[in-house]
């Protein structure tokens, strides 16, 4: 049996040399991804889970700047940082899209016969408002709803198959009064919090 031996690495060396980029690329992506979320749950004035993802954030944060501080021979160590830093804002966004957390407005504006929608949406348990305007194009009507992010596609999609051309606009929603809160089927709202996990 051959066996290669370079002078200067040992195991441990070896190890120290891949474990700890890996540890801090793993680390990096943790607290970055809650970063992005703590965001959302700050914009969303959601004060308990903001402050316990801050904690976390920057107890992680600081265990990896020490790890490279103890380490600045290694350039591996760097590039670690950077790829974590960078997948981290990537598996942020995903989990803030597969949690959709909070209430949107939306608005809906179409220049048809807005009846069907109308009541389409209302068999659907969407809670809604319609007002009529004119556009610059004539006569148009207004449909507002308030609904869980979790809705969004579905209500969209009820929307775009009455009137692909219709225009839809939708802003966050930071709290609203109990009377506004929108219905939802209590079957519906007791498997909510495991929805983010099913397959679309």
């Amino acid at each position: 049996m051959f066996a290669l031996d370079f002078p200067g690495l040992t195991d441990a060396s070896i190890l120290k040399s891949i474990a700890i980029p890996l540890l801090i690329f793993g680390a990096r992506v943790t607290d970055v991804s809650l970063g992005t979320l703590r965001t959302v749950f700050v914009s969303q004035g959601a004060k308990k889970w903001a402050a316990a993802l801050g904690f976390l954030e920057i107890l992680i944060w600081l265990t990896v700047i020490s790890y490279i501080f103890q380490n600045l021979t290694n350039p591996a160590n760097y590039l670690a940082y950077a790829a974590g830093f960078g997948t981290g804002n990537y598996v942020g966004l995903w989990l803030e899209e597969r949690l959709a957390r909070g209430l949107v407005a939306v608005t809906t504006i179409t220049n048809r016969d807005a009846a069907p929608l109308i009541q389409h949406l209302r068999e659907e348990n969407f809670g809604l408002t319609s007002v009529s305007a004119r556009g610059s194009t004539g006569r148009v009507r207004l449909i507002l709803s308030i609904i869980r992010r979790k809705q969004l596609d579905h209500l969209r999609g009820i929307i775009e198959e009455y009137n692909p051309k219709a225009f839809i606009s939708v802003q966050p929603v930071r709290s609203v009064s109990k009377e506004l809160q929108p219905r939802f089927d209590p079957a519906r709202r007791l498997f909510e919090p495991f929805a983010w996990r099913k397959e679309k």
